[in-house]
């Protein structure tokens, strides 16, 4: 494998009378390329390598910038609501061909900020969940990279554990008054609407009874959004306090009561894709093109075969998202692994450069370091924490 770029591995299953089969891990299958694919990726490496000028600064994966000009250029390439049908702007790809493609942007540290959450997890619940209304307003903004949103899940005392939501949403004539906080909204300065996860009614014996999904618009009465800065003074998360915002009946996703079952299904989308594994895949690229000719080539050569073992496990889960057996367990190990390789690989590659790296600095490994020495202890806690993670891989084994 080249470490500076990702080999080509993408596709459907490989048949079970190759000889080159593995056995599978439970919930897993091998995948290999097709054809289609491999020109797909091509076609995406040179649109980058024209898109980003040579002296380009990589990013951190899906935190790497917001720009919408650029999420623009990319719905004009179809690589923007790839899965949303064509009937509403979309490209009606499967999973696997925006993976490869959502693979290519976080490779090369590209600035995907601003269409990402939409076009993750947002487009396929509307798509799944939504009223025919809500498809035909929401979908085509979406796939021209024209529309953009932010997860409304958590909040200041429930985070990985959303059965623990206080944001409320009481009917009013005309739809609903929601009251709460959420935290860690990343982009919600500049996003158009957040889906918040809120309770609507609450059972005694049944925690994850009674949660609802709204999409509010964020330029709504009674909205504040403030910054959370990083260490290096960043801002990308925010906390959003909802006072008294009407939402009007049509903005609801789904049905009353069901929003646990659609959030659990939209974390499939959240944890089981390739944003969970290569956050750190620029620094490493930066590290070998500096320090790779004198690096300990075993430490080098465990980051990258761990590497490729979770890029295998995501492509699978997308290829099940594919064939309609996507399961949340199998996006939570993927998740769980990922999100650990990333903090390993920055402890490895810090420890291997051995420098004490300078955030202002103007080189760019160094300062892509100092921002991944910081960011780094976030990774396993964004999207659920890996002691809850485990839990839902255990209690799935268990059964």
């Amino acid at each position: 494998m080249c470490a500076g770029s990702l080999p080509p591995i993408s596709g459907r299953p490989i048949p079970a009378e190759s000889s080159h089969v593995m056995p599978a891990l439970p919930y897993f299958a091998l995948v290999g390329p097709t054809a289609n694919e491999d020109r797909l990726r091509r076609t995406v490496r040179e649109f980058l390598a024209h898109e980003l000028p040579a002296d380009y600064r990589p990013g951190l994966g899906m935190t790497s910038g917001w720009n919408s000009e650029f999420s623009r250029r990319l719905a004009q390439r179809g690589w923007v609501g790839m899965a949303i049908p064509k009937a509403y702007g979309g490209g009606e790809n499967g999973a696997v061909e925006r993976f490869i493609v959502t693979e290519e942007l976080l490779a090369a540290g590209a600035p995907v900020g601003a269409h990402w959450v939409a076009d993750r997890q947002t487009a396929p619940m509307i798509l799944r969940y939504g009223t025919e209304q809500q498809r035909r307003r929401y979908l085509p903004g979406i796939a021209a990279g024209r529309c953009f949103f932010s997860i409304g899940m958590s909040e200041p005392e429930a985070g990985s554990d959303l059965a623990a939501v206080r944001t409320t949403a009481e009917r009013v004539e005309g739809g609903w008054r929601v009251i709460g906080t959420k935290v860690w909204t990343s982009y919600a300065h500049l996003s158009h609407y957040l889906v918040v996860l809120c309770r609507t009614s609450r059972r005694a014996d049944d925690p994850h009874g009674g949660l609802s999904q709204l999409i509010v618009d964020l330029s709504s009465p009674g909205i504040t959004v403030k910054p959370i800065q990083f260490l290096s003074g960043s801002h990308d998360f925010n906390e959003v306090v909802l006072n008294e915002v009407f939402v009007p009946d049509d903005m609801l996703l789904g049905e009353p009561g069901s929003g646990w079952t659609q959030v659990t299904s939209e974390l499939v989308h959240e944890r089981g894709g390739p944003d969970r594994f290569l956050s750190t895949f620029a620094l490493l690229r930066l590290f070998l093109r500096k320090h790779g000719e004198h690096a300990d080539r075993e430490a080098v050569g465990r980051l990258v075969s761990e590497l490729w073992t979770i890029r295998q496990l995501a492509l699978s889960n997308a290829a099940m998202l594919d064939n309609g057996t996507a399961s949340p367990v199998a996006a939570a190990l993927v998740k769980d692994l990922g999100t650990r390789h990333e903090q390993l690989a920055v402890q490895t590659i810090a420890r291997l450069a051995g420098i004490d790296p300078d955030p202002f600095s103007e080189d760019a490994f160094e300062n892509l370091l100092a921002e991944a020495i910081m960011a780094a202890p976030s990774f396993t806690i964004r999207g659920g924490t890996s002691e809850v993670l485990r839990v839902v891989s255990a209690r799935a084994m268990k059964a």
